[in-house]
């Protein structure tokens, strides 16, 4: 038995040694560095963006800025003026009481409605941004001479969803008007070390119903796609390893952690045994 305690005691002084050392080399910045071994920048081809346009659809919510040389006009429309600062969803980018555009905002309900003080019912379901601003437009020069207003017309940020094997799972909000998948990913703490980073799911809302998308996050193809960035409304899930149903460590000092707990474990039980 003595023989197998120093055999645990070996193993693990040397696994100590081998995973608990960093070198000097990997922490130092701006060394004088052998550019024949290690060039200073490598860039790889270049994956133009392949864009599409969005079309507004139920339960979007929109930003509708109105903006006139009348301050009683300007009154009734009234024109979001939400204060970053005092959104959380600005700072933190988790949707709840504090989105500001979920409060004041306008959502485009089950008819593809939205209701505007003053101008009444305009349908948005299937237009572009620019085309709802235009639609706008053409209803308050029935009130104002062109000209004497502005009329804006965005999306509320872009809200997903991400669940799965993330470090923080949950719906998050990113004022921004184009996000990509790793930045979504980003936002919700990276994904953990069992999570299938090439059978990613991404489920993606259309006027006709919803689909599945598998994405590869390891190809660097996915930078091309159509799927690169986001849309509203998107839900991200990422499936776990079978590492995980095994109950084995998720990297290899957790591993070996393991490897040595069990056998321990059974030299103990043999000791019992015999004893």
């Amino acid at each position: 038995m003595n023989k197998i305690y120093r055999f645990i005691a070996v193993f693990g002084l040397i696994a100590l040694m081998l995973f608990s050392c960093v070198p000097n080399e990997k922490l130092i910045y701006m060394q004088q560095m052998d550019e024949a071994t290690s060039p200073l920048i490598e860039s790889s081809a270049k994956y133009p963006y392949q864009t599409e346009e969005y079309f507004l659809q139920m339960n979007d919510i929109v930003e509708i800025s109105i903006k006139t040389t009348s301050p009683e006009l300007n009154q009734i429309f009234g024109s979001i003026t939400a204060d970053p600062a005092s959104s959380s969803v600005q700072q933190g980018g988790v949707q709840g009481a504090g989105d500001a555009f979920f409060m004041n905002g306008f959502t485009i309900d089950d008819r593809g409605m939205v209701e505007i003080p003053l101008i009444g019912e305009v349908k948005f379901l299937g237009l572009t941004t620019k085309q709802a601003k235009e639609l706008v437009e053409k209803e308050v020069v029935k009130y104002v001479n062109v000209n004497e207003f502005f009329v804006r017309v965005r999306l509320g940020g872009i809200r997903f969803s991400a669940l799965g094997e993330f470090q923080q799972s949950g719906k998050f909000t990113i004022l921004q008007n184009r996000v990509t998948i790793y930045e979504a990913i980003a936002f919700a703490g990276d994904l953990t070390n069992v999570a299938k980073r090439d059978q990613i799911l991404l489920v993606r809302q259309y006027p006709d119903g919803s689909q599945i998308h598998k994405i590869n996050l390891l190809d660097r193809n996915l930078l091309g796609s159509e799927f690169y960035f986001l849309k509203p409304n998107d839900m991200i899930y990422a499936e776990p390893m079978k590492v995980r149903e095994l109950g084995a460590g998720t990297n290899l000092v957790e591993t070996l952690t393991l490897l040595t707990t069990t056998i321990t474990a059974v030299a103990l039980i043999v000791t019992i045994v015999k004893n």
